[in-house]
């Protein structure tokens, strides 16, 4: 899958399957999956190790805003 609206359609299809099913995605390698259950301390954790200089910061956090307001906007 090379873009969102692929993948809703692509799990309904692999849920739907009576087989196995390989499920492949392309992701941005500079932006951690947040968990639905995210702790304060991991979240704490996350903005320490990115303030600590890492070159992509902002676009991490920005990737990963914007994912969690999805997350909360389809639901």
């Amino acid at each position: 899958m090379s873009s969102p609206e692929q993948v809703a359609p692509a799990w309904e299809e692999a849920l739907a399957s009576d087989g196995s099913v390989v499920y492949e995605t392309i992701t941005d390698p500079e932006v951690p999956p947040l968990s639905l259950h995210i702790r304060f301390e991991q979240a704490k954790n996350m903005a320490q190790a990115l303030a600590n200089g890492d070159p992509n910061a902002l676009r991490i956090v920005k990737q990963s805003l914007k994912g969690k307001l999805q997350e909360f906007t389809t639901r």
